[in-house]
């Protein structure tokens, strides 16, 4: 989760309070966030908080978002703000050239009149950036902020892709004037900035905002221009977000104007500037009012508490959200403003109406309901632990190993075509994370590659969930809990893989076919005698049958079938044999090894 950093003295002097820290803690307790740690000088005093924020609430990232949620929710404002934009009648424009559709499409805009930093707001204007940057605007691959000092630039801008040859500038708190490549030679000594370079570096043509003299503002997403560079004289901020998301950057855009609007000379009010492409447009856009409409008796059943109808809307002002009952006062229409870009469903309305109503309150009212249910394991995860437990008491050594996993370990190595039961990853961080695994043999495999040094034999079993495409279920795909058991050694060592496979099959109540008949004969017998059955019932067995399957060298591999001699069902769980020698050479692993991989969700 964020954390904000502020200080203590500023931030109470915002809320017109005093508080110690025990009480500041559970004020913020009551309105959703954390007090995380206090910062105490030499004296044992503490100088600064420092407040975690969840994760989608962008206008929490800075001291002017948190001063107004806290005021509001204290009842110490009444007006909320209302946040406007204004079309002068000769706008700024943002020209899109097409060259750069293809490198970082998106460009809004946005101008702030009026402005008037303090050393404390110019600070949290910089830092509001750097939180949006590594919060929803992932490290700035989505989306970017460049702030600008409106009037030492002139209008027209333009946003073009430029070879990086092709143009100078002076990158901020610099002094000498470089093109493209001679920025990233310089920024790769830059602690910050060095790691964002991999956007640009080595590519055609860099992203570039220019003003009507051809004068560098930015080279999104890496740096501003020093020309153009805000400070605490700047009246009038232009404010240009880039990206690959508009609806990122859009949210970006709104949270940097209704924190720091406040400072306007109209508070609150944005200049609007047009956006010249395919399609034009003006931005911010907040025109359209957004509204969400809930039921009243959603938000009781919700909490668990009789809402009243005349306080839902003063619970709702207290967290900034404008609202209104119904013409039939059943439900309520809440107004969505911009700052609250977090609210996306019915859902959302219920927690800020819960965190009006009081959570303390809450805890205080609630009545214990009727039928009580008790926690307890869910059924294939008992069956794992106690599974678990029993093969580490066989001798086998349990691991986890990663759901995900390469195609080539999940199949070329396996010596396994390419399937369409696997679940393929877009965009993948790394080749070692492709899909999700059709099977656990690799981790086992890659395991035993790693683990050479360790004197023969090696035992070792794995009980995880794989994961195969599946139309049954309504997202495409399903986990499958399997048990996977290898053995390595100077010999195959096959009829001790098989002794652990017996285990487990009698530990799930499910005998070897052999067994089960010697069973059946003594039950019949003893049904026909009319005498009392002693010891378990049984009314599952098992054989292995001959079977092909390309991780197990030929003629060595066995299917593991189970029957249902209630049912007269029959069903795989799986394979048992000795591992293919070529496999083993894909997996680099010098000696015999024989393995099964049995599903063992039957056995629930």
């Amino acid at each position: 989760m964020p954390v904000v950093t502020v200080a203590k003295a500023l931030f109470l002097s915002l809320l017109e309070e005093t508080y110690t820290d025990d009480e500041f803690s559970q004020v913020c307790f009551g309105l959703g966030v954390e007090l995380d740690e206090t910062i105490e000088n030499e004296a044992g005093e503490t100088i600064e908080y420092k407040i975690e924020v969840g994760a989608n609430r962008y206008d929490l990232l800075c001291i002017e978002g948190l001063a107004r949620a806290f005021r509001y929710f204290l009842g110490k404002d009444k007006d909320l703000p209302i946040y406007k934009t204004i079309q002068p009648a000769t706008p700024q424009k943002m020209v899109i050239n097409e060259s750069v559709l293809s490198v970082r499409p998106v460009v809004v805009c946005a101008v702030l009149r009026g402005i008037k930093f303090t050393p404390e707001s110019y600070d949290s204007f910089i830092a509001l950036q750097e939180k949006l940057h590594h919060n929803i605007c992932r490290r700035r691959t989505l989306a970017s902020i460049g702030t600008h000092d409106l009037d030492t630039v002139e209008g027209p801008f333009s946003y073009e892709a430029i070879p990086p040859s092709e143009f100078k500038f002076i990158p901020l708190r610099q002094t000498t004037e470089v093109d493209g490549n001679g920025m990233v030679e310089l920024l790769e000594k830059d602690e910050h900035l060095k790691d964002f370079l991999y956007m640009v570096k080595d590519k055609p043509a860099f992203p570039v905002i220019l003003d009507a003299k051809r004068r560098i503002l930015s080279v999104p997403p890496i740096i501003n221009g020093e020309h153009s560079k805000i400070s605490l004289n700047t009246k009038n901020v232009f404010i240009e977000v880039t990206g690959t998301d508009k609806t990122k950057a859009g949210i970006v855009l709104d949270m940097v104007c209704t924190m720091f609007s406040e400072y306007c000379d109209e508070k609150f009010v944005v200049e609007q500037v047009e956006v010249v492409g395919n399609d034009s447009s003006f931005t911010p856009d907040w025109s359209v009012e957004r509204t969400v409409t809930v039921e009243l008796d959603y938000l009781s059943r919700g909490i668990g508490l009789p809402v009243e109808k005349e306080s839902v809307v003063e619970y709702l002002h207290k967290m900034q959200l404008p609202s209104k009952l119904s013409e039939d006062q059943k439900s309520v229409v809440v107004s969505i403003p911009p700052i609250r870009s977090d609210i996306l469903h019915a859902c959302d309305i219920l927690e800020d109406v819960a965190i009006g109503y009081g959570f303390e309150r809450i805890l205080n009212q609630a009545v214990t309901p009727k039928t009580v249910c008790r926690g307890a394991q869910q059924p294939v995860e008992k069956l794992s632990a106690t599974l678990s437990k029993e093969l580490a008491l066989a001798g086998w050594t349990e691991i986890l190993t990663f759901s995900l996993c390469s195609r080539a370990d999940n199949y070329d190595k396996l010596l396994k075509p390419f399937d369409d039961q696997g679940v393929l990853v877009s965009n993948a961080c790394g080749e070692d994370f492709q899909m999700l695994r059709t099977s656990l043999y690799s981790g086992l495999l890659k395991t035993v590659h790693h683990s050479q040094n360790i004197p023969l034999p090696i035992n070792l079993f794995e009980i995880s969930d794989i994961c195969l495409r599946s139309n049954d279920v309504d997202v495409g795909a399903k986990n499958q809990r399997c048990l996977c058991a290898l053995r390595v050694d100077t010999s195959s060592g096959f009829e001790k893989l098989h002794g652990l496979l017996d285990r487990v099959m009698i530990l799930n109540r499910v005998l070897h076919f052999l067994d089960y008949e010697k069973w059946k004969k003594y039950y019949d017998a003893t049904v026909a005698e009319g005498k009392k059955i002693e010891g378990l019932f049984y009314d599952k067995y098992y054989r292995i049958v001959p079977d092909q399957d390309e991780v197990y060298l030929p003629g060595t591999c066995g299917s593991l079938i189970l029957y249902n001699a209630t049912t007269k069902e029959e069903q795989n769980l799986g394979k048992i044999g000795i591992v293919h020698p070529q496999v083993l050479g894909n997996f680099k692993i010098p000696n015999p090894v024989c393995a099964f991989h049995i599903n063992i969700e039957p056995f629930l």
